[in-house]
């Protein structure tokens, strides 16, 4: 599956537009991760803990993006796009959407 953030892929031509898809993730932030997290803020470093943890709802919502393009046929997705939100309280949601596309060569 060939996936894109950009309306094109070179090299390829769309034959046809399935449509819009979109998925969802939305994870915890647990107390030891909160816990370590303050750690890092209060040295001044990067927050591993965090940045895995929306590393893996980022790759979560993306695999279930390809996953509905498989069901509706499609080879590639395009213009996709992440957004980032909080909801209620320690919860991240990622939301992932795109174009369902079926390109030829």
């Amino acid at each position: 599956m060939l996936t894109t953030t950009t309306s094109t892929i070179e090299g390829h031509s769309i034959d046809q537009y399935i449509g819009v898809i979109t998925a969802e993730t939305i994870i915890g932030a647990n107390f030891i991760r909160d816990i370590m997290a303050s750690f890092s803020d209060f040295f001044g470093g990067r927050s591993g803990a965090y940045e895995e943890a929306l590393q893996k709802a980022r790759n979560m919502a993306l695999e279930e993006l390809i996953d509905k393009a498989n069901r509706l046929q499609a080879n590639g997705v395009i213009g996709i796009d992440f957004d980032y939100e909080t909801v209620g309280r320690g919860m991240l949601m990622v939301c992932v959407s795109g174009t369902a596309v079926k390109l030829r060569s």
